[in-house]
């Protein structure tokens, strides 16, 4: 399974992609990241043309349950960030991984070269619903 990519990857990329050194790059993630959480401390929202917005909902007190026990726990009401993909990324990442895509080892299903195509099937009218 590939490993999940860190700030320190992001890091390494933008100093390598503008010839900063690493140690700006990683000031300069840092500072972003941090505006970031303050602007959702003081704003509750943040939107980030063709990237996506950040936003803190409350979530609702409720009842759970000890999943050993089964005995009634009360779970409090919180807020909690939520994340909504903008349309550039989600574009970009259903063409990067089309269905199929096996996205633990980033490999496409094998084919069976005897397989018959539906698109090449004599045209059949559908049955009724």
């Amino acid at each position: 399974m590939p490993r999940s990519k860190t700030k320190k990857d992001i890091v390494k990329t933008i100093a390598e992609e503008s010839g900063l050194s690493q140690q700006h790059a990683k000031d300069l993630v840092q500072r972003t990241l941090d505006t970031i959480v303050q602007m959702l401390v003081d704003h509750g929202r943040i939107e980030l043309r063709n990237f996506g917005v950040f936003e803190c909902k409350e979530r609702k007190a409720r009842l759970g349950r000890n999943p050993k026990t089964n005995d009634p726990v009360d779970i409090p009401a919180k807020f909690a960030v939520i994340f909504k993909p903008g349309k550039e990324m989600e574009k970009r990442i259903r063409e990067a991984n089309p269905i199929g895509w096996n996205l633990e080892t980033l490999q496409l299903p094998s084919v069976d070269p005897q397989a018959t195509n539906p698109a090449e099937e004599d045209d059949q009218p559908l049955p009724p619903i």
